[in-house]
C-alpha cells in the first residue's frame, strides 16, 4: 500500500479573489460607520425629502452584497453560507484588535490625539449589537435566497436573483439595523434616544441608496461571474 499523500489543490483564485473582497468590504463597513453621510436626492422622498442621511458603512457594506452573490453564484450555498458566518466571527476579532488598541498606551505628543482616535474608531454598544445581528439575518438571508432563486430559474435570469436578493436582505438588514441601533435599544435604555422621524428618515436614506447600488451592480455580477468561470474552466473543485 503506497503511503504517499496526495498533493493539495491550491483554492481557485476566484474563490480567493471573492472572499478577499468580502472581508475587505466588511472591515472597511465597520471603521466607516461612525461618520454620517448626507446626499441630495433630485426628487423628494417619502420621510426624507430630498436629504438622504445614512452611516458611511452603508456604501461598502453593499459591496459585500455583491461580493456574497458572485461566490454562491459559483461555489454554491454551502460554500456562500460558510463565507458569510465565518465573517460574521471575524467581525469579534475587528472588535477585538481595535479596542485593544484603543486601550494600549499610547506615545505622548503625537499628531493624532488618542481620545479623537479612539471616537472615531470606536463604535457605541447599541451599534455594535444591531450591525451584527443586522449582519447574522440579512447576509444568511441573502445567500438562501439567491440559491432559491437560481434553482427556481434552473440557472437563468442572474439579474433577477441579484436584484431580488440583494434588494429584500439590504431592505431587512436596514430596517433591523436603524431599528434596533436607533430605536428598540435606545428605548431600553442602552445609547441615545432619537426622534421616531429621524430613524424612519434614516432607513429610507440607507435603503434608497442601497437599492440604488443593487441595480447598478448587476452588470458587475455578470461580468465578475463570467470572467472567473472562463479563468476556471478545466480546473477541478477543492
Amino acid at each position: 500500500m503506497s503511503n504517499a499523500v496526495e498533493p493539495r489543490r491550491a483554492l481557485p483564485a476566484g474563490a480567493v479573489a471573492l472572499a478577499a473582497m468580502f472581508v475587505t468590504a466588511l472591515v472597511t463597513a465597520q471603521v466607516t460607520a461612525s461618520k454620517l453621510l448626507l446626499f441630495e436626492s433630485p426628487v423628494g422622498l417619502p420621510v426624507t425629502g430630498t436629504s438622504l442621511v445614512l452611516p458611511g458603512a452603508a456604501l461598502a457594506y453593499a459591496l459585500t452584497f455583491l461580493a456574497t452573490d458572485c461566490y454562491t453564484e459559483l461555489y454554491g450555498k454551502r460554500a456562500g453560507q460558510v463565507l458569510v458566518n465565518v465573517g460574521f466571527l471575524m467581525n469579534f476579532l475587528l472588535l477585538a484588535l481595535v479596542y485593544s488598541t484603543i486601550a494600549a498606551p499610547a506615545v505622548p505628543g503625537q499628531p493624532i490625539d488618542p481620545a479623537n482616535f479612539a471616537a472615531v474608531l470606536s463604535q457605541s454598544g447599541p451599534l455594535v449589537v444591531a450591525s451584527l445581528a443586522a449582519y447574522l439575518v440579512s447576509q444568511n438571508y441573502d445567500v438562501v435566497v439567491f440559491h432559491k432563486l437560481k434553482e427556481l430559474t434552473d440557472g437563468e435570469m442572474l439579474w433577477l436573483r441579484n436584484v431580488a436578493s440583494t434588494g429584500t436582505s439590504q431592505a431587512i438588514d436596514t430596517v433591523i439595523f436603524v431599528g434596533l441601533g436607533f430605536y428598540v435599544l435606545p428605548q431600553l435604555g442602552f445609547g441615545a434616544t432619537y426622534e421616531v422621524g429621524f430613524v424612519l428618515s434614516l432607513i429610507v436614506g440607507q435603503y434608497v441608496l442601497k437599492l440604488l447600488i443593487a441595480l447598478v451592480d448587476t452588470p458587475f455580477v455578470y461580468l465578475i461571474t463570467g470572467a472567473i468561470r472562463r479563468s476556471e474552466e478545466g480546473v477541478a473543485p477543492v
